[in-house]
């Protein structure tokens, strides 16, 4: 198992919910974390909380992943701050849920360009500083939308498009990166209970029996596994299934 202590790891989506919970974790284990995301405000209370745990105040930068200059301007950011990153994380990504009345074109480009475009740019501008690495991790965070035949359930068709080209993106970079020290590692969660590691939810959620939902911390632990392998090794497609909110449920 690899020692994640003092790796670089930025996070996008960082300042809530499965976001928050990876970077809050990934610096329990010694990782030095960035935290990205659109709300700055939400980042710099990860960043406290963070800081209260581990003694070290994370770097936050603002970036929008549906604004193609956001990501320029953050990856430029990160890449001056941090001439080697360890782990790249792209967790960022618009939820949009169905319905009937129909998607503002607004609403649409925003689900495609976070999911696609974004993560695409984000991961290019970040691969020279990935490089340098000795153990240099991408993982995307994708969905059980994304799978092969999966239902739509409650899910948009722009959010289950944009997911299952994200699932490509992560496939291709694994193709493209073949020979190379960088694996490409997809992650890809059911409907999740939103729990912190802050909160008394987390210990609980490892008592959980089959039938009940999965949480973020069982996200958040597959991540930490896959990217510990030895580097021989990919994980590169982690499937996380639940009776309630996975892909039957």
């Amino acid at each position: 198992m690899n020692n994640l202590q003092d790796s670089i790891a930025v996070i996008t989506g960082a300042g809530r919910g499965l976001g928050a919970a990876l970077a809050i974790s990934l610096a329990d284990a010694g990782c030095k974390v960035v935290l990205c995301g659109r709300n700055e405000a939400a980042l710099a209370h990860v960043a406290a909380t963070i800081e209260t745990r581990t003694g070290q105040l994370p770097i936050t930068v603002q970036v929008d992943l549906a604004d193609s200059a956001s990501v320029t301007r953050a990856t430029q950011t990160i890449s001056q701050r941090f001439p080697t990153v360890d782990l790249l994380i792209n967790n960022g990504a618009m939820w949009l849920e169905q319905n009937e009345q129909g998607y503002s074109p607004e609403d649409v480009h925003g689900v495609i360009n976070a999911a696609v475009t974004g993560t695409f740019l984000f991961t290019q501008g970040l691969l020279p500083s990935l490089r340098r690495s000795q153990r240099p991790d991408i993982v995307t965070i994708g969905s059980i939308s994304a799978l092969p035949n999966a239902a739509l359930q409650s899910v948009s068709v722009p959010f289950y498009a944009a997911k299952h080209a994200q699932r490509a993106l992560a496939e291709g970079l694994r193709q493209q990166l073949a020979g190379t020290p960088i694996r490409s590692l997809c992650v890809h969660p059911p409907y999740l209970d939103d729990i912190s590691p802050t909160e008394p939810a987390w210990e609980a959620a490892a008592q959980r029996r089959k039938g009940e939902r999965g949480t973020n911390r069982d996200v958040v632990e597959a991540v930490l596994f896959a990217v510990t392998r030895p580097r021989h090794v990919s994980l590169s497609s982690i499937v996380i299934d639940s009776d309630d909110g996975g892909l039957f449920g």
